[in-house]
């Protein structure tokens, strides 16, 4: 039997990491969760965790790219099949969560020419990379900060265009692309490169709990997750199973929720008063309040639900003031309190 992953519903505390998984969970247009902070604090655990929570999604059976037979974002595989009027299969599959080490070569990430069939049979054929893998998943990278030059280049252009495009060895290729990038890093190992930095849709802060209880449940339950993982992963599937359901409800009616004026209002009035450059934080501040609303069950996105996401949304988003010693999370606090005090 394979380990099971830690479950998600028993990770104790970091409410605001697991709450901003589950909302690019339900709106995978918000961009993805940048995961800052102390080591140990289960910022990789949290993740992978949300693997094996989140419903399985339909894909075109074979199909290399995880291509949405009902969508028309088609790799050219897909295409080429109904080109020829055969039908595209659909089968369940579990939503893919990839891994994209420090070290990763080009080749890895973006694929490239399958010398195996060029060597053996003469074959053009391309060899998948990461990217193709993760298409309608999540791409995950720990220690994101410490990312070389060139992987950041690439994922800039591909989250820009939601396609990759490979050129090489005579051989030309695109497929789709989409998937919500998941970052975590230590902060005291060096910054994020501001155009990346801006990709993210949430920004969350962990810390290690500082409660004494939080700490002896957190060893309490790692300790019994290792001792019996099937058995620990067994008596939480029921807790697991309540919020996957609540998780698939959201993202089915997440587009019928209500975004009233007032609350686009409020949304640019916040971003004014903190001085953040271009429209992508209300943007990603109305659509992440719209999921929180969709999970919660409302149908209308309300100023608290723009409350209660609005430090995930800007933090990361503010220019540095060098004569303000106050954090980003600190600034967002205060212009909530003056924004919404009447």
């Amino acid at each position: 039997m394979t380990r099971p992953v830690y479950p998600f519903s028993a990770i104790v505390g970091q409410d605001e990491l697991k709450l901003a998984l589950i909302i690019s969970a339900i709106d995978p247009s918000i961009g993805g969760v940048l995961a800052f902070g102390d080591r140990g604090t289960g910022k990789s655990t949290t993740v992978r965790a949300l693997a094996a929570l989140l419903p399985p999604v339909r894909a075109v059976r074979d199909c290399r790219f995880n291509c949405d037979p009902d969508g028309s974002n088609l790799c050219e595989e897909c295409r080429e099949k109904l080109r020829e009027g055969e039908k595209l299969v659909a089968r369940f599959i579990r939503v893919p969560v990839v891994d994209l080490p420090l070290g990763a070569t080009e080749d890895r990430v973006v694929g490239a020419l399958d010398l195996e069939k060029a060597l053996t049979r003469g074959e053009k054929a391309f060899e998948t990379g990461l990217l193709a893998r993760a298409n309608r998943g999540f791409l995950y990278i720990d220690e994101v900060n410490l990312l070389e030059d060139f992987l950041v280049d690439l994922l800039l252009d591909v989250a820009a265009s939601g396609e990759n495009v490979v050129e090489r060895e005579g051989m030309s290729l695109r497929h789709p692309a989409r998937f919500v990038l998941i970052g975590s890093g230590n902060p005291e190992e060096g910054e994020l490169r501001p155009q990346l930095l801006d990709r993210f849709g949430l920004s969350v802060e962990v810390r290690t709990p500082q409660d004494l209880a939080s700490r002896i449940e957190v060893v309490r339950r790692r300790d019994g997750f290792e001792r019996d993982p099937h058995g620990f992963a067994a008596a939480w599937r029921g807790e697991n199973r309540k919020l996957r359901r609540k998780v698939a409800t959201a993202r089915a009616r997440v587009n019928l929720i209500v975004v009233p004026d007032s609350i686009l209002e409020d949304s640019a009035k916040l971003c004014l008063a903190l001085g953040t450059d271009g429209l992508r934080g209300e943007l990603t501040l109305m659509r992440a309040a719209r999921a929180l609303a969709a999970y919660e069950g409302a149908e209308t996105v309300t100023q608290k639900h723009l409350k209660s996401i609005a430090p995930s949304a800007l933090r990361h988003r503010l220019r540095r003031d060098p004569l303000d010693e106050a954090g980003s999370s600190v600034r967002v606090d205060m212009a909530l309190e003056k924004a919404f005090s009447a």
